[in-house]
């Protein structure tokens, strides 16, 4: 479907199924973190029901949607703007029938669902704690990038009450948060069953984590084999390659 770009916006061509995405430079465009969260999940169970806290411009439903048989995947996004394009890319794709964007905080999705609907809860939440870090002077950016509107904390308590019993949950954050994560999951009942680290290169230290858990599960914690973006030669991995590819 033909959509109307506004001043500042592209289409970016996501390589997959001939997905396209909508961005604007002046507001915080996707990184290839969302890329790797969103093929981390692509394994959910077919027709699941999906969440995804804090969906930016929709970049990791848009992935899944090419990549996995979900029945439906909410997108919730407090930034009208954002919405706005996220909601032109669904239209774009034609993916109005599995894809619907929610405008609002995540602390309010009790208004719209109730607990226990999903099968898979997905996010990328913003990786810094408020007034910690530089602080970008665009506002969208921030909210993005520091917890302004929500914090770790409310994400992984609002995964617990949205998702069904043994529902999974899939996040990235920084590594340096990893305690942090775990000591919520533990908190709010999703225990973590697996951890994949993300380095850029062979022999540098994580700056990212992938994890997985389980709502209601038992403890049992298996860690993957490192995830690297690049190889020596500066070149992306080959695992890196296979996503953008397939």
């Amino acid at each position: 479907m033909k959509v109307e770009l506004a001043e500042n916006e592209r289409l970016d061509d996501l390589g997959i199924k001939n997905l396209k995405i909508i961005q604007n430079k002046e507001f915080f465009c996707f990184g290839i973190d969302s890329v790797i969260l969103a093929n981390y999940a692509k394994n959910i169970k077919q027709k699941a029901n999906v969440l995804d806290l804090g969906t930016g411009t929709g970049i990791i439903p848009t992935i899944l949607c090419g990549k996995t048989n979900l029945s439906k995947v909410i997108g919730v996004e407090i930034q009208e703007d954002v919405c706005k394009m996220a909601n032109k890319s669904i239209q774009y794709n034609n993916l109005q029938e599995r894809f619907k964007i929610i405008c609002d905080s995540i602390l309010n999705l009790n208004n719209y669902f109730r607990k226990n609907t999903f099968d898979v809860v997905i996010t990328n939440p913003p990786y810094k704690k408020k007034d910690t870090g530089i602080v970008n002077p665009t506002e969208s950016k921030t909210i993005a990038r520091h917890e302004i509107t929500a914090t770790l904390e409310d994400f992984i308590k609002i995964a617990k009450d949205m998702l069904k019993d043994k529902g999974e949950f899939y996040m990235v954050q920084r590594t340096e948060r990893l305690v942090d994560i775990c000591f919520y999951m533990r908190k709010y009942k999703i225990e973590p069953k697996e951890i994949r680290f993300v380095c850029s290169k062979p022999g540098q230290s994580s700056k990212l984590v992938l994890i997985k858990g389980k709502k209601n599960e038992n403890d049992f914690l298996k860690v993957m084999p490192n995830l690297y973006i690049y190889n020596e030669n500066g070149e992306y991995s080959r695992e890196i390659k296979e996503m953008y590819n397939n």
